[in-house]
């Protein structure tokens, strides 16, 4: 299955997953395109490009993303029925990977961003998450409160809290507070229960989080 997945192949099934026909995830590149899957998979079907956000409104569909360090964030729309994996590293955060995945659920699904719930996976925390000045100055660029989500250091050096800054864009563009849940654990930190590419400096393996509608749903 791991095979499938790298080459962006739908394969069947996560196993201790909810019961679906097809999980979905492709090829991740640290942008913001997102690929929607509107209609049902077949075995022929093949996903070439490259996406950092997965939608479907499809039931028996679960779309995943991959991660060792970046985020994972799952949205789900239970009015409109609409379900969305993300995958947001330093780049796709600062270029609002998850702002423009909720405009995208609202304008193509009717979606209302107060009754979307998101969750934040594990990620590489503040504690740990050491960026340089040309990410900080990517941060600058990208507007107001910036310094909230950071911590400064000496030589040009910062931590910055990937999750926090996650957040603090989803309650601005409309998400309601109580349904936004954060996973508090560094995959940096630890390495009993997570894979770091930062911790291991190399691709060990990767963590999944996916998300679907149960097959008799629509």
């Amino acid at each position: 299955m791991a095979h499938d997945l790298e080459i962006g192949i739908p394969s069947q099934g996560i196993q201790g997953a909810a019961p679906s026909a097809w999980t979905l995830s492709v090829k991740q590149v640290h942008g913001t395109d997102a690929l929607v899957v509107d209609r049902a998979l077949s075995s022929a079907d093949r996903f070439t490009g490259g996406w950092d956000a997965l939608v479907t409104d499809q039931p028996g569909v679960m779309v995943a993303v991959r991660s060792a360090d970046c985020v994972p964030i799952l949205v789900h729309d239970p009015v409109q029925r609409v379900v969305a994996a993300i995958h947001a590293g330093w780049r796709g955060a600062v270029e609002a990977i998850v702002p423009k995945t909720l405009a995208l659920l609202e304008a193509r699904f009717g979606s209302n961003p107060n009754q979307v719930r998101l969750s934040i996976g594990p990620s590489a925390g503040v504690c740990c998450y050491e960026v340089d000045e040309p990410v900080l100055e990517r941060l600058r660029q990208g507007g107001a409160s910036w310094e909230k989500v950071v911590r400064l250091g000496s030589k040009g050096k910062a931590n910055l809290d990937l999750k926090g800054l996650i957040r603090s864009q989803a309650l601005a563009y409309g998400a309601s507070p109580q349904a936004i849940t954060t996973v508090n654990l560094c995959t940096i930190c630890h390495e009993d229960l997570f894979f770091s590419y930062r911790r291991e400096g190399k691709v060990n393996g990767t963590m999944i989080s996916a998300i679907g509608l149960p097959p008799t749903q629509r």
